[in-house]
Parts: structure tokens; C-alpha cells; sequence
């Protein structure tokens, strides 16, 4: 019984240097075949490399450094369900992130960015207002703004509007 034993292990351990020495020959095949045809393409493993490192620095090219302007306390009345005005009001901090060269532009537009943030606004009654999310008031004040300077022909000075507070009262 002994022996039947130690030739089943046996059996096992030159299966298993053969599966080994097959993978490795393999490997070693790949890489042959990779490093020839690199040198066919008149480039070496460092060139590959160098050339792979290039690639993802040129991809991961860090964030550029945002500006961030606020317009404070734009005030607007919320109109009641049948339009009439009611004594309810919406105020909202808007924060516009802009890069470094459009920042004066941005503070000089306030008044206008103003403008037509009560004018977005203004159309709401209580009920819709409460409804919305602060994302939802991102997305139409960034939508008011967009089609205010498409009409106008002019680039924004701003690469988007925040909401910094949201308060409906």
C-alpha cells in the first residue's frame, strides 16, 4: 500500500513540474516574440516604457485651478399657486467657478449674473420651488446663463454656477 502511495505522489510531482516547465516556456516564448517585435519597430523595452509613461502623463494632466466668485443673497418672491404674490421668498448664494484669466470678468458681470438669476427664478410658485432640488436649481440657473449668453453672442465668464445656499421661506 505503501508504494501505491508514493507513486501516486510521485505521478503528482513530475505532472506538476511539467505543468510548471510548459508556463514557463510559454512565458518565456511571449516575451521573445514581444522584445522582436519591438526591435522590428526600431524601439527597445525602455523606449516602450518611455513612451507609455509619456502617454499617461499626457492623459492624467492635473485639474486646472478654479476660481471661485460669489453673488450673495439674490433675493426673489415666489409667486402663490394661482400666480398672485405671496409673502414667500426664495435666497440663493451663487458661486461661479471660473479659471484665474476669467475671474475679473466674472466679478465685472455680477450685476447681470444677477439679473437674470431673479429673472429664472421669479417664475416659480412656492410649490415648484419646494419641489426642486438644489441640483435642479443648478441645472436652470446654468441654463439661464448659457442661453443669456448664446443670445447675447458672448462666451460666459464662468465655467459653471453653484449653489452655495439655498433657503425658501
Amino acid at each position: 500500500m505503501k508504494n501505491k502511495t508514493k507513486l501516486i505522489a510521485l505521478t503528482a510531482a513530475v505532472a506538476l513540474l511539467a505543468a510548471g516547465g510548459a508556463g514557463a516556456s510559454v512565458w518565456w516564448w511571449q516575451s521573445a516574440k514581444i522584445k522582436a517585435g519591438a526591435r522590428a519597430a526600431g524601439q527597445d523595452g525602455k523606449a516602450d516604457a518611455a513612451a507609455a509613461a509619456a502617454e499617461t502623463e499626457a492623459k492624467t494632466e492635473p485639474a486646472p485651478d478654479y476660481k471661485y466668485i460669489t453673488l450673495d443673497k439674490v433675493l426673489v418672491m415666489l409667486r402663490g399657486p394661482n400666480g398672485s404674490a405671496v409673502s414667500h421668498y426664495l435666497a440663493v448664494d451663487i458661486v461661479f467657478k471660473a479659471l484665474p484669466e476669467q475671474e475679473k470678468r466674472t466679478k465685472e458681470h455680477l450685476a447681470l449674473l444677477r439679473t437674470i438669476a431673479v429673472k429664472a427664478l421669479s417664475v416659480h410658485t412656492v410649490e415648484s420651488a419646494q419641489a426642486m432640488s438644489v441640483e435642479d436649481f443648478a441645472r436652470l440657473l446654468n441654463k439661464a446663463y448659457a442661453d443669456s449668453y448664446a443670445a447675447d453672442r458672448r462666451d460666459p465668464p464662468f465655467a459653471e454656477a453653484l449653489i452655495g445656499k439655498l433657503i425658501i421661506e
